[in-house]
């Protein structure tokens, strides 16, 4: 049983990794490789009630998961619909390139952290096609995003799904999460940034239609202005929420998502209801990434059946005994999820490690979102935000590793040494 479930489960995961030679989406691939596991774990189990079991008491971590992904992207989505972000985009009018490396950084940085690291990319990369004309410059900037995107979420519980995962499933705390990553995410990021500025000289060249495409907005400044702040105020409130209620953070993100949805009931009230159509949380809930959501839950569930049947935790015992170093596990996980995605290393390791392991807070889990948020960056395809700038900008797979990867791992290794640093003079 334990054999053919790990054959269905490597099997479906390759045909994840490779999605786009085979052009089978990963979600397709996630929700079968999940049915077939539970299936042949009910079938060869007895009688099939103790699956059924463990089934149910997977599905409701891992709805808490994908209850609290849904509100956080509808209401980013809502955001997006009333222009909200061009009070981002709108501070982006430097021409010096230097300045706009560091500008850009710290936009991205601070703004994934409190969106995520997917939106933040699909803005920021939209804005840059719009005012940078020559191709190789956009594509450099573009590879800034992506590391400062991954670099931002790895410090946030909101701003990396993995990192979200961790804080969901008990594993690390809002605060202690943000103190001890804050530094090593930032050095993650400054560095590749200012290697990347090193090389910039001179000015941007415009393009002379950016103002006029900025000013076609389908909502005044007042929608915009309250919608944006009360949609950022909803994310950074979750915290306060879980802190306050101990109630887990998806109930936080839809109280949020049901304020929103009040009050940009009543400021549209006076349109007509083609008018308001594109602005209401009916449209953000059907233009939020469905296919994403169901990737989660069916490689969240198939990893659930390789802890139910105890895969994972011999897997950790096999790690502990090859490698020994809690450290130098954390950072392979950390470089494989810049080959993998890393949501299912994470859920992986959740599962591999239990509190009784590393207790809520401990070392291991606030190492292991830094690695495996920022890991990522290495390659184009090891993370959500460098496959929407892939997909953007058609980023060649070579040039990124020529161009970016070096810049990325040099940040990767330069954070975590940070990280440990700091572990050992202030743990």
């Amino acid at each position: 049983m334990i054999t053919a479930i790990c054959v269905v489960f490597v099997l479906g995961y390759t045909a994840i990794a490779f999605e786009h030679p085979l052009k089978i989406n990963k979600a397709a691939t996630a929700l079968v490789t999940a049915a077939l596991c539970w299936s042949i774990f009910a079938l060869f189990s007895t009688g099939g009630h103790g699956a059924s079991g463990h089934l149910t008491g997977h599905l409701g971590e891992v709805a808490g998961i994908l209850f609290f992904l849904m509100g956080a992207m509808t209401i980013v989505e809502l955001i997006d619909a009333h222009d909200g972000f061009y009070l981002i985009t709108s501070r982006i009018n430097t021409t010096n390139k230097r300045k706009l490396v560091w500008l850009l950084a710290f936009i991205t940085f601070f703004l994934s952290a409190v969106l995520d690291n997917l939106t933040t990319t699909i803005v920021l990369v939209s804005l840059l096609r719009k005012i940078i004309n020559d191709r190789e410059e956009k594509l450099m900037f573009t590879g800034l995003v992506v590391i400062a995107a991954n670099a931002g979420g790895a410090w946030s519980p909101i701003g990396d799904v993995t990192t979200t995962m961790l804080w969901i499933g008990g594993q690390i705390s809002a605060q202690s999460i943000i103190i001890n990553t804050f530094v090593p995410s930032l050095v993650c990021m400054i560095i590749p940034a200012a290697l990347i500025s090193w090389k910039m000289k001179g000015n941007l060249k415009l393009s002379p239609d950016t103002a006029a495409q900025d000013v076609n907005f389908n909502t005044n400044a007042f929608e915009r202005n309250l919608v944006f702040w009360l949609g950022i105020a909803s994310l950074l409130f979750v915290p306060v929420f879980k802190t306050i209620t101990h109630l887990p953070p998806y109930m936080g993100i839809l109280f949020g998502l049901g304020v929103m949805w009040i009050i940009t009931e009543i400021i549209h009230s006076e349109r007509d209801d083609l008018e308001k159509g594109h602005l209401s949380v009916n449209h953000a809930l059907r233009k939020i990434d469905t296919p994403s959501i169901l990737f989660f839950l069916g490689i969240l569930l198939s990893i659930g059946a390789l802890q139910a049947t105890g895969v994972l935790s011999n897997l950790a015992l096999a790690l502990d005994a090859q490698v020994g170093n809690i450290t130098s596990i954390t950072l392979i996980i950390g470089m494989l999820s810049a080959i993998v995605d890393n949501v299912p290393l994470v859920a992986a390791a959740q599962g591999m490690y239990s509190l009784a392991d590393y207790p809520k807070g401990h070392y291991f889990w606030e190492f292991l979102a830094y690695c495996a948020g920022t890991g990522g960056s290495v390659l184009i395809i090891g993370s959500a935000a460098g496959v929407a700038a892939m997909g953007i900008e058609k980023i060649e797979f070579f040039w990124y590793i020529k161009k970016i990867s070096l810049l990325a791992i040099i940040g990767y290794f330069a954070g975590a040494a940070v990280f440990i640093l700091q572990h050992f003079l202030f743990s």
